[in-house]
């Protein structure tokens, strides 16, 4: 897969080598900073089998292979590279840990991630990994929905990323059609890429390839269409060539377009570039929403996450378009994400080596909502995913037939070759939950209508908004089974308050209650000031009298306000737990009253506005009376001070 790169490359300082050495590997950074990895590879191992070591050299020969996708013998070199137990950028954790799952190595490729993780914790690789420790039990659970073959319209080079048309199928391919004049491309050695199409037969076979459209076809790469249900336009990948001439980058790198033609007497004319295409980003591999309203597409441009990130476009009743939108952190990662692809049940496919897989590319896919929101992402598992690249899944609903593309070394003839796919089964719905509940004032209890509530996921993103009605209930829907979430409640005149929810892990209703507290309190004698300011339980230890450091945070609260307000007065009434005898538990809360009462005249508060008790065991706030067998935690509930309000 070669067009489906978008390489990104870091650099480190040459080591001390021999001025000879030195120049060698000048070549071969030459080559290297071009993409000339062919030439780069020949060139550093040479001077690594001479015996020769540095980061640099084995930084630099593991990504010439890591870009290509030869990600086995890139593991060779990255394992060299730690072997040197020197200092390396957090990315080459990643990458070395990619390039041990393609061998299999899944439990040193965890070791790995961890200690990414270690370096880089915001990443969001990283947190993904953290989150789904048990992916590959998830992936398992995935996999053998698909009976695969090779499509049998593979060449010895590289064919990928197909596409439906009519009745036909059509991919990108390198082969040499012949002419007195190939040109090819230094990256791997083999001719650029064109548009191909086969003929399908009886759903599941296909004919001999033929060249699709001299007319979308450039002396550069042209890849990856998507086609409008009409079939009179074509949207395609294309290197950046325009009228005859390329364009390049500053660093003289031709890079990727998205193009559009339009069908006129059987023919594809009108070609033309999208308007949001740039000559420093690549922008490629389009694919169509249901409604073919929206443009979905792969880009590294400014604002992206990683290599390359899904992004969408509006496209416009005028024929222009909308701004590029990026689907954001659920979907994107710092590595890449590509090869869209939208299918008749309004599903997501993709491919990514972000998210956790079994090495390499892997497909995903995820039911977008109503909104166009992605939900549940799953990785669909083996057979279509495997060690090595996955991607540009392309499925039809109806006959339960797809085509993918892999590097795999098994059952193919060259390069990338294209796969058919057969789903015997669906992957299960994604599990959902229907959120809903009530806000009320902390202290009145009563329902608060109006409230301003912002549902946000596991990385603090927005992700639906609601307000509550006249009886302070709302309601946000459906959303995802085993998932955290992040309610914040917000009403004028009270404090905001911000929740965390953690849905359950079946099908069902989530429902909950958010308290919001006053900020400006309505108080009255009787009142326990505890309970009005929203304070935690003063907890005294089992046998004990003394202030805890805890508990001297929450008593700072009362003294606060009353330092405030200098006419209030309150009785502390301490309490206990069952445990011990009657007489023993009020003479103890006797003393935890007063030693209550103690800090607080000790902070300033004169004692003449203080008084207090020890109720023992007498005003239980739970069953755990005498010979009834509870938690700790429940006799600590027991163990608590009142402060009641006997004078404003």
């Amino acid at each position: 897969m070669k067009i489906k790169k978008i390489s990104l490359v870091c650099f480190f300082l040459f080591g001390m080598l021999g001025f000879a050495q030195n120049k060698t590997i000048q070549k071969a950074d030459k080559n290297y900073d071009r993409f000339l990895y062919v030439d780069a590879i020949n060139t550093y191992e040479k001077v690594a089998k001479k015996g020769y070591k540095s980061i640099q050299l084995f930084c630099k020969l593991g990504d010439s292979y890591y870009f290509q996708s030869r990600y086995a013998e890139a593991n060779q070199w990255y394992e060299q590279l730690f072997l040197l137990q020197k200092k390396v950028a957090a990315e080459y954790y990643f990458r070395y840990a990619q390039t041990l799952k393609s061998i299999g190595n899944y439990d040193k490729a965890a070791v790995i991630m961890q200690a990414f993780d270690a370096q880089k914790n915001t990443d969001l690789r990283a947190k993904l990994a953290q989150k789904q420790v048990d992916y590959l039990a998830q992936i398992k659970k995935n996999s053998g929905r698909y009976r695969i073959k090779n499509a049998g319209i593979n060449s010895k080079y590289s064919d990928y990323g197909a596409a439906f048309y009519k009745n036909m199928l059509v991919f990108t391919s390198a082969r040499d059609t012949g002419g007195l004049f190939v040109r090819k491309h230094n990256w791997n050695n083999q001719s650029f890429t064109n548009l191909y199409g086969t003929e399908i037969q009886d759903t599941t076979l296909l004919r001999t390839p033929e060249n699709f459209s001299k007319k979308t076809n450039s002396k550069y790469h042209e890849s990856t269409p998507v086609f409008t249900s009409d079939g009179n336009t074509m949207y395609f990948t294309r290197n950046n060539y325009v009228n005859g001439k390329k364009g390049k980058d500053q660093k003289n790198t031709i890079l990727l377009k998205i193009f559009k033609a339009t069908k006129v007497d059987e023919k594809w004319e009108n070609i033309v570039e999208l308007p949001f295409n740039g000559n420093q980003y690549n922008c490629a591999h389009p694919a169509l929403s249901l409604d073919e309203k929206t443009l979905y597409f792969s880009s590294n441009m400014p604002g992206s996450f990683g290599m390359s990130d899904l992004y969408k476009v509006a496209l416009l009743h005028d024929g222009g378009y909308g701004k590029p939108i990026n689907l954001g952190p659920q979907i994107n990662t710092e590595a890449r994400e590509s090869f869209p692809f939208i299918s008749k049940a309004n599903e997501l496919y993709f491919a990514s080596d972000g998210h956790p897989g079994l090495g390499g590319l892997d497909v995903f896919v995820t039911q977008l909502g109503a909104d166009g929101k992605p939900n549940v992402i799953q990785n669909i598992g083996a057979p279509v995913n495997s060690t090595f690249d996955d991607f540009a899944m392309i499925f039809d609903v109806s006959s339960k037939i797809g085509y993918f593309s892999s590097n795999r070394t098994n059952d193919t003839m060259g390069d990338d070759d294209i796969f058919q796919c057969v789903e015997l089964y669906s992957l299960p719905r994604d599990c959902q939950q229907s959120l809903f509940g009530t806000v009320v004032d902390a202290v009145t209890q009563k329902p608060l209508a109006s409230v301003q509530l912002v549902l946000m996921d596991p990385n603090l993103a927005p992700i639906k908004e609601t307000i509550t009605d006249a009886a302070g209930k709302f309601e946000f829907g459906p959303v995802d089974c085993d998932t955290f979430y992040s309610l914040r409640a917000n009403l004028k005149d009270y404090d905001v308050n911000e929740i965390r929810i953690a849905s359950a892990l079946e099908a069902g209703k989530t429902e909950i209650k958010v308290d919001l507290s006053p900020k400006i309190l309505a108080l009255k004698i009787g009142d326990d000031l505890r309970k009005a300011l929203g304070i935690d339980i003063i907890h005294f230890d089992l046998d004990k009298d003394f202030i805890r450091p805890d508990a001297a945070v929450e008593l700072a609260k009362i003294l606060e306000v009353m330092q405030q307000n200098p006419t209030l007065e309150i009785d502390v009434r301490s309490h206990t737990d069952s445990r011990q005898t009657h007489r023993y538990n009020i003479e103890l809360s006797n003393r935890r009253a007063k030693s209550t009462i103690q800090w607080l005249v000790t902070n300033g508060i004169d004692a003449r506005r203080l008084s207090g008790k020890g109720y023992g065991e007498t005003q239980l706030v739970n069953p755990c009376a005498d010979g009834v067998s509870c938690t700790e935690e429940a006799h600590q509930a027991n163990r608590r001070s009142e402060f009641i309000i006997t004078k404003l």
